[in-house]
């Protein structure tokens, strides 16, 4: 299970550290894809076989599904660390979630969310929801 907030940079390469708790749960090879909400979204292959299965099943036949396809494989990609802990960010991935330098890196659950720092701000002071609200509504038992 991934969770935590981590701040780190991409260096000049492109190349991105993960946090060491992200590495030990993600392996040496993983998926990113275009996430939502203007993040990536990093998968370890197990959960993305999964996604994987989930999202060829939605029918062909109609049009938001055949762009939601589209919009998840297209952007993916196959990575996979170095000896430092590093990985290369691909470029059209780094230009969908606007990562320039200093990055957020969180963990939810299954997945792992790599924010520009700014967005990740803006998020967070944009997100004015009753979290109790929601929880009452989504979750079916106590916190």
């Amino acid at each position: 299970m991934f969770m935590g907030e981590y701040q780190h940079s991409i260096d000049g390469k492109g190349r991105l550290f993960l946090p060491s708790r992200f590495r030990e749960a993600l392996g040496e090879q993983f998926v990113v894809t275009k996430g939502l909400d203007g993040c990536l979204f990093i998968y370890p292959p197990e959960e993305w076989r999964r996604l994987e299965e989930k999202i060829k099943k939605l029918p062909f036949t109609r049009a938001d599904a055949r762009s939601f396809q589209r919009f998840f494989f297209s952007g993916a990609a196959e990575c996979e660390l170095d000896k430092q802990g590093r990985f290369l960010l691909p470029q059209h991935l780094r230009q969908y979630g606007v990562l320039e330098k200093d990055v957020i890196i969180i963990g939810v659950g299954t997945r792992i969310e790599i924010w520009s720092q700014e967005r990740w701000q803006e998020y967070n002071e944009q997100s004015d929801m009753d979290f109790e609200e929601v929880a009452e509504k989504l979750v079916d038992f106590e916190l």
